[in-house]
């Protein structure tokens, strides 16, 4: 049996979802910018996010990465389980990485945790990072989501108690108002509630690939609060003041166990980066 999908059409196609998320932010989050800009009611922050919306074109236009932080590269994996494979799917992508980095270029970013040796390429132990999901059918789904420092150094999760419900929104807010500008604002904040310790994390950082509401009222009631109280707290675009601290907060939750209470708070910058390909079915 000839399987359809080959080793060199992953590594292919991760090269060039790396390059599209890294030089071509999704129209939903510019929708999103730009309808902040219109928004603003203070001069610097709309000139903060003019200044945003232009980095954003010359990016697209020029095919360079859009930030110099290139970020540790997380995949998201759809396999299909009718899918024919003759080759180790993880190998093929982290070759993608390998040669990506060269070629677009990536800022090498992957560092042993305490010798802080760089690998060069943007792979080691446990990096790049790949979540798998099992979904039917004979195709495969990467969608990768380029993680700057700047903004995943500002996440926080904690453990409360079940009958601390009541807290969940002021956790989120004290981890955006302890974070300032330092994520460079405005900002989507990905929330996990529920599952187990490392459940939490992984629903707030997936939720970051939801698409953005950019209307507050197709927002649940939690979210849309949230994103209101965020956006209260005058904390603006790069921090300097403004209307605008946050353009969403999404919200994903798991069922956990009866004496935990895990919520995760995955804070990502302007650039959220994200880019997918589809191998396999009747391609």
């Amino acid at each position: 049996m000839t399987c359809k999908i080959t080793k060199t059409s992953v590594v292919n196609a991760t090269i060039d979802i790396l390059k599209k998320a890294e030089t071509d932010l999704p129209p939903d989050v510019t929708n999103a910018l730009r309808q902040a800009q219109m928004r603003e009611t203070s001069q610097i922050a709309k000139e903060q996010l003019s200044a945003i919306l232009q980095n954003i074109e010359i990016a697209k236009e020029h095919s360079i990465p859009m930030c110099q932080d290139t970020g540790i590269l997380v995949f998201f994996v759809e396999l299909g389980r009718d899918t024919c494979l003759d080759f180790n799917l993880g190998d093929a992508i982290i070759e993608g990485v390998r040669q990506a980095t060269g070629s677009i270029p990536l800022r090498p970013n992957a560092v042993e945790p305490l010798t802080r040796k760089n690998s060069g390429n943007n792979t080691g132990i446990g990096l790049p990072d790949i979540k798998y999901e099992l979904v039917d059918g004979d195709k495969i789904t990467i969608t990768v989501a380029p993680k700057g420092a700047g903004s995943e150094n500002m996440s926080a999760i904690t453990m409360l108690n079940p009958t601390e419900v009541g807290s969940i929104r002021n956790f989120i807010l004290s981890t955006v108002l302890n974070a300032g500008g330092m994520p460079c604002p405005p900002i989507i904040v990905g929330v996990g509630i529920g599952g187990s310790f490392d459940k939490a994390a992984r629903l707030a950082k997936s939720s970051l690939l939801l698409d953005l509401e950019t209307d507050p009222e197709k927002m649940d009631e939690l979210e849309r609060g949230i994103l209101s109280d965020i956006n209260s707290l005058g904390i603006g675009p790069m921090g300097l003041g403004g209307d605008t601290t946050a353009l969403a907060v999404h919200i994903k939750t798991a069922h956990c166990h009866t004496a935990s209470l895990p919520v995760a708070v995955n804070i990502q910058c302007w650039a959220n980066r994200h880019a997918s390909v589809t191998l396999g079915g009747d391609e």
